[in-house]
């Protein structure tokens, strides 16, 4: 089994930091929103914001990835590339964003609504924001990774919704992958014990039909396999002696 990473006290301040400001990163993002937007422009501002903090987007280059945010459109899941083309009234649009700041990563993701979007729409982007809140009761001491992920996949499920299955969260540190692989599917009891000082990433990824994907020829892009729409919702969290401390938050302490 690959070694998880237990934060040092000093550490965690850090990842405090690099969390707060990825978390400002998405809420301009999302400020951002609008029809008539491009995300290359959003692409653009959140990049500058993260910059002008002394932090670099950790996304930018990263295997080749050439934008400092995902942002995707629809039935687009994960790891669309900014583009040029305007948003238009009734899309929903995922933003996934990373900050990298004395040495940490900070990673989260939400959904948004592009002006006035359908009821089902709310519903999937509702949905798959409280999925990771019905995850993370679970993050706990003594509980384990795959407690997470059965409870993620059971609240979704029960919408009649899928889960994901070929992507999954992860643990975050000085990289921003490590183990270990946290699943948004699968059998209770399973995986690594949770232990104060981990650091990880929940975050599920819902289709409104069925939970397969496939990868565009560009190697990025993922969308749908059934062309449905997609939601995506993810917070850096701690775990602690007590409840999981949400790292991705803004100013004001609230996650997106």
């Amino acid at each position: 089994m690959e070694m998880i990473s237990i934060k040092s006290p000093a550490e965690i301040e850090k990842m405090r930091a690099a969390g707060r400001l990825t978390a400002q990163a998405r809420a301009l993002a999302g400020s951002m929103i609008r029809p008539g937007v491009t995300t290359a422009e959003i692409d653009k501002a959140v990049r500058k914001f993260i910059v002008s903090h002394g932090a670099k987007p950790s996304f930018l280059s990263y295997n080749g990835f050439p934008a400092s945010i995902c942002a995707s459109v629809n039935e687009v899941v994960i790891h669309g590339i900014p583009s040029h083309e305007k948003l238009k009234e009734g899309d929903i649009v995922s933003i996934d964003v990373g900050a990298y700041l004395n040495g940490y990563h900070g990673d989260c993701a939400a959904t948004y609504a592009c002006g006035e979007i359908s009821p089902e729409a709310q519903k999937l982007i509702d949905v798959t924001r409280q999925s990771f809140f019905e995850g993370i009761k679970l993050a706990r001491v003594g509980q384990r990774v795959s407690d997470v992920s059965h409870a993620v996949q059971q609240y979704v499920e029960s919408f009649g919704f899928g889960v994901v299955r070929d992507f999954v969260g992860h643990g975050v540190g000085r990289e921003m992958h490590e183990p270990p692989e946290v699943p948004n599917f699968g059998a209770a009891g399973h995986g690594a014990r949770f232990q104060p000082g981990m650091v990880i990433a929940v975050e599920p990824m819902v289709c409104m039909g069925d939970w397969r994907v496939r990868v565009l020829r560009d190697r990025w892009t993922t969308v749908s396999a059934d062309g449905s729409l997609a939601a995506h919702y993810e917070n850096t969290i701690l775990i602690t002696d007590g409840e999981p401390e949400i790292l991705t938050v803004d100013e004001n302490g609230e996650p997106a």
